[in-house]
């Protein structure tokens, strides 16, 4: 009689010995994984400071933004643009701030210039990014 196609496989036979020694490889392929490893780490590194440089990139041209619209309503009070422009900035980028104020026909516009901070020291290739903003004056000159 043959037994039907949903009959149950043969048992397997088992391993009595389960603490004996892994089975070893050649002696060539030690330290692949640490090798590997090493030559991965160098790129991770360089990924992380680009994503890095790019977050200062991003910061440096919102902060400037900021510092030329708070610097353009200083000058609309006739206060000073440059020191609202500097207030308005977070610490670490103030001694990169400045700030050009040009009157206009009741107006004035304020342009905040940053530079851009780099993560590697002593190399600065990346420049400035640079914002501008115009407010009406409060009290417009008279003709």
């Amino acid at each position: 009689m043959t037994e039907p196609p949903y009959a149950r496989p043969p048992a397997r036979a088992h391993r009595r010995d389960r603490g004996g020694p892994p089975e070893r490889r050649s002696g060539r392929d030690r330290g692949q994984v640490a090798i590997e490893y090493l030559g991965f780490v160098p790129i991770l590194m360089l990924v992380a400071m680009g994503v890095i440089q790019i977050g200062l990139v991003a910061y440096s041209a919102q902060q400037a933004g900021t510092a030329a619209r708070a610097g353009a309503r200083a000058a609309s009070l006739d206060l000073s643009a440059q020191q609202g422009c500097l207030e308005a900035v977070s610490s670490s980028l103030r001694g990169r701030t400045t700030c050009d104020e040009a009157p206009g026909d009741g107006t004035v516009t304020v342009t905040a210039t940053v530079r851009i901070p780099s993560i590697i020291p002593m190399w600065d290739p990346i420049g400035s990014t640079s914002k501008d903003a115009t407010m009406p004056l409060d009290h417009p000159p008279t003709r």
